[in-house]
């Protein structure tokens, strides 16, 4: 029993000795080492309180600079002082190409080079401010920060401090200035990049300008090309991409092999006409109402390629129980709306715009569609049989080419024999080209 009371009488005396020595090394309790490890920042701690203060604009600065870890490391090994501008001077009194400048992603080393110029590894009360004297900054390399009085008044470079020991905290102050401290290293940085951006946006004069749509040289006043014109550049510049019949795959043990998953890409791009909407009534022909979905994916499998000319749900509202009910009708209709060929809208475009008139190849043998151009667009058929083309590219996978029309086309024997029906006006709506 005696041991353990003077055991612990020899604990607290040890204790009183350790804490009266820190005393005496240190009376005022000042400038202590902040209470914060390597892995965990005080709530008390100076970061946090600029986090939290008025200072909005430098604090939203830091956080993009991705400075919070390297600030954390510095608190814990030593205190900082950070002169901090006011919102102000970092909101309207930047010059706003140089702003624009700082927020670059490219940029990022150049504004934390910015930010950290204005934090010291020094603890500086205001009643300790020197006439003068020079104090390096947390950025790496760069001239010192000179502190000092003029006039009675506290300042740093050529910033007025205006709110002096703004904010303290065991392990730093912030003292509020007026204007942005900006480091010779980022104002050259900003120079060079600006000279280079002068350099680079001069528009050589007099420069040749081709006309993407038709691989023409533009002229001033540029003259529409007549329809039929013959072609400046040679015929294979207006052919469309991509033959009509694939390469065939090279055979293997058990006979040849097909690479391409045919009916996979018939259902994709159904479903890509139902998400798309206003294809609804198309869709249903070539699924429920036919055999033409597996006759597509089989063509497909085989090594052929497709284009389909959709026409959207209101087109086909407009066809006639009578057009309908006769055996093989549908599939008659749909046939003339398949084009054995890859075309794109644009590959179309280039071509009657190049050509005036293009007739393509359909698989209602031996009947072919006409396309010319028409409004800025491709329109296919004859007179009030005719049909634009609306909503381009609706589905391009390099086997499959699915392209919107406001009609349903038909031959133009059929049309010639059809009974003639009363005249209704045909509201043609503006194509969507490009969307």
């Amino acid at each position: 029993m005696d041991l353990q009371i003077y055991g612990f009488l020899f604990a607290l005396f040890l204790s009183f000795t350790i804490n009266g020595a820190a005393l005496q090394e240190n009376p005022s309790g000042k400038n202590q080492m902040p209470a914060t490890t390597a892995s965990q920042i005080n709530s008390n701690s100076v970061l946090v309180a600029l986090l939290d203060s008025h200072y909005t604009e430098l604090s939203e600065l830091v956080e993009k600079a991705l400075l919070l870890q390297t600030l954390e490391e510095a608190v814990t090994k030593h205190n900082i002082t950070i002169f901090a501008p006011k919102n102000e001077a970092l909101e309207r009194d930047l010059d706003p190409e140089f702003k624009r400048f700082l927020l670059e992603p490219g940029n990022l080393k150049s504004l934390q080079n910015l930010l950290l110029f204005h934090m010291i590894p020094t603890r500086i009360h205001s009643k300790n401010w020197y006439k003068t004297r020079r104090h390096s900054t947390l950025c790496p390399g760069e001239e010192h920060l000179p502190v000092f009085q003029k006039s009675g008044e506290k300042m740093v470079s050529m910033a007025k401090v205006i709110h002096p020991d703004d904010i303290i905290k065991p392990d730093g102050i912030i003292h509020g200035i007026e204007r942005v401290l900006i480091p010779k290293s980022v104002q050259q940085d900003f120079n060079t990049r600006r000279s280079l951006r002068s350099i680079s946006a001069v528009i050589p004069q007099g420069a040749p300008e081709v006309d993407p749509r038709t691989n023409r040289l533009k002229k001033k006043p540029e003259k529409p090309v007549p329809a039929g014109a013959p072609p400046v550049l040679p015929i294979y510049s207006a052919m469309a991409p991509g033959p009509s019949l694939a390469p065939a795959p090279a055979p293997g043990p058990g006979g040849p092999h097909h690479h391409f998953d045919g009916e996979t890409q018939v259902k994709d791009f159904i479903q890509t006409l139902l998400h798309y909407g206003g294809y609804n009534e198309l869709a249903d022909i070539l699924v429920n109402l036919t055999s033409l979905a597996t006759e597509m994916g089989r063509l497909v499998s085989e090594g052929y390629v497709l284009t389909v000319l959709a026409p959207n749900d209101e087109a086909m509202a407009k066809l006639t129980t009578d057009q309908l009910s006769e055996p093989g009708a549908p599939e008659q209709i749909m046939y003339y709306h398949l084009i054995p060929e890859y075309q794109t809208e644009e590959s179309m475009y280039n071509s009657v715009r190049r050509f005036g008139k293009v007739k393509y190849d359909t698989l209602r043998l031996p009947h072919k569609v006409v396309a010319e151009e028409a409004d800025g667009s491709v329109k296919f058929g004859f007179g009030e049989g005719s049909a634009y083309l609306f909503d381009p590219d609706i589905y391009t996978d390099g086997r499959i080419s699915v392209q919107g029309i406001d009609g349903v086309l038909f031959p133009v024997e059929e049309i010639k024999v059809a009974p003639k029906a009363a005249p209704v006006a045909k509201v043609v709506a503006k194509p969507r080209r490009g969307n």
